[in-house]
């Protein structure tokens, strides 16, 4: 796989509505508006999709590794109903307080990624909504991007007051973000 030829998109937020009660069921898995039809886009212009998100509601005993399974199955199902393919999901279930490795904003997850592909993230665009999205993308060698959906409106004043993040994308949603990428035309 080709850098440029995936793209990295958290979950929650991004490609469904989050929820401070956290997703449980695959009932209370709702898509944004016009996120299935953009992982679909992706997938039909040749682009790779996965999913890096933390799911700290296993951790928390709020859900089990079975039930995520059957959540992440009707996301796939959905995307696929659009014509469009989720390569890979990766996630970290462990609880916030478990100093884990794979837990957004450390890399973990992104340096499993680049193992098992074999790839360098120079070039992939990462879209979170979170700061610890954008920061763990930023620390993998990915560029991140930020879309105002879920968490982001929050996530744009906390980055608005730091430098670092000046030259970060902000998008309206994931569709706004895919419509520039296939355009060739993501800028800051």
């Amino acid at each position: 796989m080709a850098s440029g030829k995936l793209v990295i998109l958290d979950r929650d937020g991004v490609i469904n509505q989050d929820s401070p009660e956290f997703i449980k069921s695959p009932d209370e898995w709702l898509p944004i508006k016009g996120s299935l039809e953009s992982i679909a886009r992706l997938s039909q212009a040749g682009i790779d999709v996965v999913v890096i998100t933390n799911q700290s509601g296993i951790g928390r005993g709020l859900l089990t590794a079975n039930t995520l399974g059957r959540i992440h199955v009707r996301m796939i199902d959905y995307v696929q109903q659009y014509g469009g393919k989720i390569q890979s999901i990766l996630f970290c279930p462990h609880h916030p307080d478990d100093d884990c490795a794979c837990r957004k904003p450390k890399a973990g997850l992104y340096d499993e990624l680049a193992t098992r592909l074999n790839i360098s993230f120079q070039g992939v665009y990462s879209v979170g909504d979170s700061l610890r999205d954008l920061q763990a993308a930023r620390a993998a060698g990915a560029s991140p991007v930020l879309v105002k959906t879920g968490n982001g409106k929050k996530t744009m004043k906390q980055i608005s007051q730091d430098a670092d993040w000046d030259t970060t994308p902000v998008y309206d949603n994931l569709s706004s973000f895919v419509d520039a990428f296939l355009a060739d035309q993501v800028v800051a």
